[in-house]
């Protein structure tokens, strides 16, 4: 079974470029896709909120390229965690594990940068933060 998954729609903040303790870039952030339809002449509108998790070389490209409001396309699988919420009670949620993410190109353009492959040392990286508990790093 596959659990592929693409999803369009508009970041709702700044994506946040954490580090785990080993170093390894983790971009999170929220989707919001918009839908808008009639029913009986009248327009309805919903919205749905997606999360995502993107690692390593993407997660550090995304940061640098994206911005709050930006509409994008991500691909990626769907992956479900569990949680405990501040009360005790166990949650599930679902995030979508990146495996790619661009500005979307309908309503706006953009300029393509290609990054330096390897270990670029000319940039300093950013203090590893602490390591998020609620994702597990992607095993690749």
């Amino acid at each position: 079974m596959s659990n592929n998954i693409t999803v369009i729609g508009n970041l709702t903040g700044e994506p946040e470029l954490r580090y785990t303790q080993s170093g390894t870039a983790m971009l999170t952030g929220s989707i919001a896709d918009n839908r808008r339809y009639q029913v009986n002449g009248e327009w309805q509108e919903e919205t749905s909120y997606v999360n995502f998790v993107a690692w390593r070389e993407l997660a550090e490209n995304a940061a640098a390229t994206l911005n709050k409001g930006m509409r994008v396309v991500v691909t990626g699988r769907l992956q479900q965690r569990s949680y405990e919420d501040k009360d005790g009670n166990k949650r599930n949620a679902y995030d979508i594990v990146v495996d790619d993410i661009a500005p979307s190109l309908r309503f706006a353009t953009a300029a393509v940068t290609k990054t330096a492959k390897g270990n670029d040392t000319s940039s300093p990286r950013p203090a590893p933060a602490p390591e998020a508990p609620a994702y597990e790093e992607a095993p690749f």
